[in-house]
């Protein structure tokens, strides 16, 4: 900006040490730029005045820049109500069994394990094995011929003797009999929803009975 008497560069002083005294961001807000800019226009040169262009060309920029924070303010809003909507719907969650991919899960006393098996195509024989926390086989679901798709199972808890096991963590091996032997196949464990975590960036959490924490885009079915 072109001055005669330095009235522009007064009024930029005046408002740099405010700011500096306040603690707080000096940068020029939208009173601020056309105060300067009514001093640029009162103390300009009259035998030099300011090029129209250029007057304009300023007026476009700080237009350009008010719409920029504009649309910035409109994103954080809705940012905002997003994540409030994803925290109402991950609250109406809680209590519920969700289906989640996972090979081991914990028993309580008197509980059980069920989940399912994503059986890719037909096996002639599929079998479930629990291990415990050992590694040692205590029980074998033997569920048949089966066609392609999710297959449901349960476990009670018991071991081939009919005999309650003690709480603890369990392993869970699917496998398939196919014509060239067998296959190991993917599960799903279900598991009570207890709370949810919202992260600082608007990621939902869910805290899953003996299983732990999960994401919630990792959830295959909510029941």
């Amino acid at each position: 900006m072109s001055t005669v008497n330095g009235a522009t560069n007064d009024v930029l002083s005046q408002y740099q040490l405010q700011g500096n005294a306040s603690g707080k961001n000096s940068e020029l807000g939208k009173n601020e730029f056309l105060e300067l800019m009514l001093a640029q226009l009162e103390n300009q040169n009259p035998l030099e005045p300011q090029d129209n262009g250029e007057f304009i060309s300023q007026l476009a920029q700080f237009s350009s820049l008010e719409e920029m924070q504009g649309v910035s303010n409109s994103i954080g809003d809705l940012v905002g109500e997003f994540r409030s909507s994803q925290a109402l719907q991950a609250s109406a969650m809680v209590g519920r069994s969700v289906l989640v991919p996972g090979t081991a899960s914990r028993l309580v006393a008197g509980g059980e394990i069920g989940g399912s098996v994503a059986v890719q195509s037909a096996t002639s024989s599929l079998t479930i094995s629990i291990k415990n926390s050992a590694g040692e086989l205590v029980h074998q679901i033997d569920m048949g011929a089966v066609e392609a798709g999710y297959q449901t199972f349960s476990w009670d808890g018991l071991d081939s003797d009919g005999e309650a096991l003690p709480p603890g963590k369990y392993e869970i091996v699917a496998q398939g009999s196919y014509g060239g032997g067998t296959e190991q196949l993917g599960t799903l464990i279900s598991a009570n929803v207890d709370s949810v975590s919202l992260g600082s960036e608007g990621s939902i959490t869910l805290n899953l009975a003996n299983m732990g924490s999960i994401r919630l885009s990792d959830v295959y079915q909510i029941n």
